[in-house]
């Protein structure tokens, strides 16, 4: 069954990566290192990269927000989409994890891109300044709507927050589930489906991609 496209067998996904997406060799690479990690999991698909780095560059964005980076295969997704000039300020806590993004993202030549903050994405949100384009956010769940608010106020009229993992592994619907990230999750998409400071769209890809575009 899925490996990463929601619900679709193998066989099908092996045709969507095959002809639905363009990779690079680094991208490829650090797909690869991510997999002999335990918590690989954590890591988006190339279909979705693929999305987000088509969604970036049809709204021009240069300036960029990640909350949540583990190995920098999303933040190097987006960062090979930027302009020259564009600026992509990714957001996470492990030294370890990110040690390995940093490799990868000087191997593909995008290492003047991005620049990593090491502390809570909170305290880091509160010190950025103007406007941003586009922002990703994919880390703690019990923090989502804390992240999301703030990443709303910073971004421009027109800008979109993806924010990943709105299905979390269908949890959602199972009414069982009442650990504290299922109940965020839940929390949280029902406060977007009222947000009427947005437009929004849960996308069925990887594990649920909701994005929300900033009236």
């Amino acid at each position: 069954m899925a490996r990463g496209v929601m619900g679709l067998p193998d066989r099908l996904v092996d045709y969507i990566l095959a002809r639905g997406v363009r990779e690079t060799a680094v991208q490829r690479r650090l797909r690869a290192a991510t997999r002999r990690i335990p918590m690989a999991g954590m890591q988006i698909g190339p279909e979705q990269a693929a999305f987000m780095q088509l969604l970036v560059r049809a709204i021009g964005a240069r300036r960029c927000i990640e909350i949540g980076t583990f190995t920098g295969y999303s933040a190097l997704a987006v960062a090979l989409a930027l302009p020259p000039g564009g600026r992509i300020v990714c957001c996470d806590i492990s030294e370890e994890w990110t040690a390995v993004a940093r490799r990868y993202w000087k191997m593909a030549g995008v290492q003047r891109k991005i620049s990593l903050r090491l502390a809570p994405a909170l305290d880091t949100l509160r010190t950025l300044k103007g406007k941003f384009d586009f922002a990703f956010i994919d880390a703690d769940k019990t923090n989502y709507q804390n992240y999301y608010e703030r990443c709303l106020m910073l971004m421009r009229r027109g800008g979109i927050i993806a924010i990943d993992n709105t299905l979390w592994n269908s949890k959602v619907i199972d009414r069982r589930d009442r650990t504290a990230d299922t109940r965020a999750i839940r929390a949280f998409n029902r406060k977007l489906r009222r947000d009427r400071r947005v437009e929004i769209s849960l996308v069925p890809i990887g594990d649920g991609l909701t994005l929300a575009l900033k009236r």
